[in-house]
């Protein structure tokens, strides 16, 4: 007899539970691709304010969350929407205008800090950034870092290679780990206890998942353990890190879903005019999100199943076949 816990929750309570005011929270996906949408729009709607995030390369995700005034603090590597928002509009505003507090680092840092994280080690070694700015600018203050116990003393560290330049390395840099409250992916397959299936890249989702102290996955599809089993290798989320599953179709919407949908670039084109403008940003906010009681309401604002079959995958690319993006 299988003895795990069924862990199915609905959206409203898995944020409840595990997304507090001043929590460390990392998002999952990449860009534009495979963002926990739905559960970030729960995020704002609960009016969690003063998240510290982490991000290794995310978008609207990010994006949405600092513009309603979300997040206090962030530590990300990019934040962009492709050609929609080369930069993080209401990102980069918060950060020209001082409301968020930034401390920056390289794309592989990020997904070192991560893995430093599920290792459980304090750190990890790398060359990246040396001979730049990142080692040496911080985003965050000594003093900060001595009030704060969840965040390391220092940026960075350097240290001269113990092995004495094997490699080629005359220098390390070590990054500290990375250890969330709370950590949200959004997968296209799950069973009642965990066990998460992501198709197609999974950026630094995996390492994200283990570094966590709590995760929520949200899921396209709640599936029967045996469904996973036939492929185990494709199982990229172990259940024994899974605290939460909910099943939310269209759960990255506007971002994109392999196999299941693409990006929307009619939204996400709406979306930065909007962003662009304080007025609108704030109407855009009342009517598309404190406006709706939850995720299937967004997207019939947003043009519902016309807009859901524009951007459906073809089942041999897995992208939106003859989009006009």
């Amino acid at each position: 007899m299988d003895t795990r816990q069924d862990k199915v929750m609905p959206l409203q309570e898995a944020i409840r539970q595990y997304v507090k005011d001043g929590s460390h929270i990392s998002i999952g996906g990449f860009t534009i691709n495979r963002n926990p949408m739905a559960a970030v729009y729960e995020i704002i709607r609960q009016s969690v304010r003063n998240l510290h995030v982490y991000a290794h390369s995310n978008g609207q995700g990010v994006d949405e969350l600092i513009g309603a005034g979300c997040v206090s603090r962030i530590e990300i590597a990019y934040g962009g929407n492709g050609m929609y928002a080369p930069t993080c509009i209401r990102f980069r505003k918060a950060v020209q205008d001082g409301s968020i507090q930034i401390e920056d680092y390289s794309n592989f840092q990020m997904t070192l800090r991560f893995m430093a994280g599920a290792m459980g080690v304090p750190f990890l070694p790398t060359v990246s950034s040396l001979g730049t700015d990142l080692c040496s600018v911080w985003g965050f203050s000594e003093e900060m870092r001595r009030e704060e116990s969840k965040l390391p003393k220092r940026k960075m560290g350097v240290m001269d290679n113990p092995f004495d330049g094997w490699m080629n390395a005359s220098k390390l840099v070590l990054v500290p780990a990375i250890q969330t409250d709370v950590t949200i992916l959004h997968v296209q397959k799950a069973d009642r206890q965990g066990t998460g299936r992501i198709l197609g890249l999974t950026f630094a989702d995996v390492e994200q998942a283990k570094s966590a102290k709590h995760l929520i996955l949200t899921c396209e599809e709640l599936v029967e353990t045996e469904e996973l089993r036939r492929d185990p290798d494709q199982n990229k989320i172990p259940f024994i890190h899974v605290d939460a599953v909910v099943p939310v179709q269209h759960g990255a919407y506007p971002t994109a879903c392999y196999r299941y949908y693409d990006y929307d670039p009619v939204f996400l084109r709406a979306y930065g005019q909007n962003a662009k403008d304080d007025l609108r940003h704030r109407e855009y906010l009342q009517k598309m999100i404190y406006g709706v009681k939850d995720h299937e309401e967004f997207i019939s604002l947003n043009g519902g199943p016309e807009a859901l079959a524009r951007i459906k995958a073809d089942p041999r690319t897995g992208y939106a076949a003859n989009l006009a993006r």
